[in-house]
């Protein structure tokens, strides 16, 4: 089954509706962004999920030591780097680590080479932000990307497209965030339903 992580969470009621639906991980911003959340506040929605389900931290340009000091405060179980983050930067750390690459073109899918023992994930490039943009990029240069090795498939994906983006690319995960949002930093349970609904659905017709 594709694996799912719904990220940008800031709050403690649209965490535990997205862990009702048996996603795989959530993703809490840790970097400047509108869905930034604070130590405290990640801290306490963190105590309020399951054990089992994979918190990820993402961070962007950050200290090691920083990163190292909000993981173990706030109880994260794995980071992901969404910045100009080097391979030993990615290595510094005991947890999974999740490495975005910013798709601007062909030429970006370079970069994936440079990344082992770290899971890749695949964004679309954006001059002003680091992420959550809800702009896909072409499925045509993730298809290439399947060449260099497997990856979380991110960038625009929603509850209307997500199907068939894991029809075409069939990546070995999905992340999305601003696709199941109803206003900027909160989130849609509906929109979540539904886009879990399609990736199982898709999971069914390629299984």
């Amino acid at each position: 089954m594709t694996w799912i992580k719904i990220c940008g969470i800031t709050n403690i009621e649209d965490a535990k509706k997205a862990a009702s639906l048996r996603v795989d991980a959530l993703g809490l911003i840790f970097a400047p962004s509108p869905r930034r959340v604070e130590p405290d506040i990640a801290k306490k929605i963190i105590l309020a999920l399951p054990k089992t389900l994979l918190k990820v931290g993402v961070f962007v340009n950050e200290a090691p030591e920083e990163v190292q000091r909000v993981a173990e405060y706030c109880g994260l179980n794995a980071l992901q780097f969404h910045g100009e983050e080097s391979p030993e930067h990615c290595q510094k750390f005991f947890y999974p680590v999740f490495k975005a690459i910013h798709i601007k073109g062909l030429e970006s899918l370079k970069d994936m080479g440079k990344y082992h023992h770290v899971s890749i994930l695949l964004d679309t490039y954006s001059p002003v932000q680091a992420g959550g943009t809800g702009n896909p990029f072409s499925w045509e240069i993730a298809l290439r990307a399947k060449e260099k090795g497997n990856f979380i498939l991110s960038g625009g994906l929603n509850p209307g497209n997500v199907g068939e983006a894991i029809k075409k690319v069939r990546p070995w995960g999905v992340d999305v965030c601003s696709g199941v949002e109803k206003v900027l930093g909160m989130k849609d349970p509906l929109k979540m339903i539904d886009f879990v609904k399609e990736v199982r659905k898709a999971d069914g017709k390629i299984g």
